[in-house]
Formats: C-alpha cells, sequence, structure tokens
C-alpha cells in the first residue's frame, strides 16, 4: 500500500515537474555545434519548438546583430524550406583576412513551402558563421516565429544578467575564449602534451626497433644451426650408405 502512494506521489511529482518546465523549452534558442570561440568559425543550430496545438509554424526570421556583425553567414538547406539571405551595410567596416567588409548579413528568413512545423514538434535551423567577434562574451539575436494562423510572436527581449529571464527571450549565443577553442594556436599545456606524447611514441619505437634486432639475429642462430644439424645428417647419411655397400 506504501509502495502504491509512494508511486501515485512521484508520478504526480513529475509530472507537475514537466508542466513547469515545459515553457523554458518553448523558446527558440540558439547551440553552436561544439565550440563557438571567439575569433572562430562555428555551425549554429536555431532550434524551433512549435508550442501551439492548433497552428504550425511556418515562417522563421533571424536578424543578426549589426554592432557585433559577422561576415560570413551560410545558411544550410533545410528540406521543406525556402531560405532567403539579406544583406545590409554595414556602419562600421570589417577588417577580415586583410580585406574590409562594408555589408554584412543581417537577416536570414527561413519559409515553410509545405506543412511547417507542426505541433509536437521542432525544427533546426543550422548556419555556419564567423569570423565570430572577439570584443564581446555573446551574441544576441532577435527572432520572429511567425504560425498558420498568421500570428507573430517576438523572441526579441534581451535577458539581463541579474533578472529574471523575459517572457519573450531573444535567442542568445555564448562565446567561449579564443585558448578554449583553439582558434589562435594551442596552448602551452597542449604544446607540452604534444611534446611529450612525441617522445613517448619516440621511445615506443626504440623499444620495437630493438625488438625486431633481437628478433632478427634469433632467427640468424637458428638459421645457421638448421643449416650444420643438416650437413650432419647428411654426412651421416653418407657415410652409412658407404658402409651398408662395404658390407
Amino acid at each position: 500500500m506504501k509502495v502504491s502512494r509512494i508511486t501515485a506521489v512521484a508520478a504526480v511529482a513529475g509530472t507537475a515537474v514537466l508542466a513547469v518546465s515545459a515553457p523554458a523549452f518553448a523558446h527558440v534558442t540558439v547551440q553552436p555545434e561544439g565550440d563557438a570561440a571567439k575569433g572562430g568559425y562555428a555551425v549554429v543550430d536555431f532550434k524551433v519548438p512549435n508550442e501551439r496545438d492548433d497552428a504550425s509554424t511556418t515562417k522563421l526570421e533571424v536578424t543578426f546583430p549589426t554592432d557585433h556583425p559577422i561576415a560570413s553567414v551560410l545558411p544550410a538547406p533545410v528540406d521543406g524550406w525556402d531560405i532567403e539571405v539579406t544583406k545590409s551595410k554595414l556602419p562600421k567596416p570589417l577588417e577580415l583576412h586583410g580585406k574590409q567588409i562594408t555589408e554584412a548579413v543581417t537577416k536570414v528568413t527561413w519559409t515553410a513551402d509545405g506543412k511547417g512545423i507542426e505541433p509536437g514538434f521542432f525544427q533546426k535551423f543550422p548556419v555556419s558563421v564567423g569570423a565570430l567577434p572577439e570584443d564581446t562574451d555573446e551574441i544576441v539575436f532577435k527572432a520572429l516565429q511567425t504560425y498558420s494562423d498568421k500570428d507573430v510572436v517576438r523572441w526579441i527581449e534581451v535577458p539581463q544578467e541579474g533578472q529574471e529571464e523575459p517572457e519573450k527571450p531573444a535567442p542568445v549565443l555564448e562565446l567561449s575564449d579564443a585558448e578554449d577553442g583553439h582558434s589562435h594556436g594551442a596552448s602551452d599545456d597542449t604544446a607540452s602534451g604534444d611534446a611529450e606524447e612525441a617522445e613517448k611514441a619516440s621511445a615506443d619505437t626504440t623499444a620495437a626497433e630493438a625488438d625486431t634486432d633481437d628478433t632478427d639475429t634469433t632467427a640468424r642462430v637458428l638459421g645457421v644451426v638448421g643449416i650444420v644439424v643438416g650437413a650432419a645428417g647428411v654426412a651421416y647419411g653418407v657415410l652409412a650408405g658407404r658402409r651398408r655397400t662395404a658390407a
């Protein structure tokens, strides 16, 4: 009886947790595939869940910031979606690979050519971006999610540190330090580790060569012994034959 009560209470508690945490998963978010290091390149996924049970998501518009512009923005093809990339003139030119960039992508729009994201599903929209800015710890993207009934959800509120999460937070991409992403070369610890690995590999190679030399020497000795034994056997056979003939 007690076990049944405990199980029932746990089930109710689990349902309550899911109910409380469900809205958090309904946000449009952005996450890197791997690291998103300052000054480096990354592939990021804009994850769009359908928070409605009576309409499909048919359009997503993501605005890229001009205060921290990104010179290269390349969206990946997504089945069932048309993609439009919008470029705008930058207020301040960017320097990339020794060239000045005067315009950059400021918006990417995905429009469904079919059913879109139906209730109970989500969709990822991958984008290759770089070089990522080095003068900030995060990039804020503002997104508009349009439903098949023409309702538009504006994910544009910027989260503030020390404050509660806004009702419609904008997707935020956290950037790691360049050393963590190895964007500007390996660290001293990495180089030291590589040197130790190389030294170990060299030692293993030397030991292997020594074992090979020992094996070769042993093989040669056994070969010589075999030849001597074989010759002795032949000589014995010849002598034995002569004795039979003499008898």
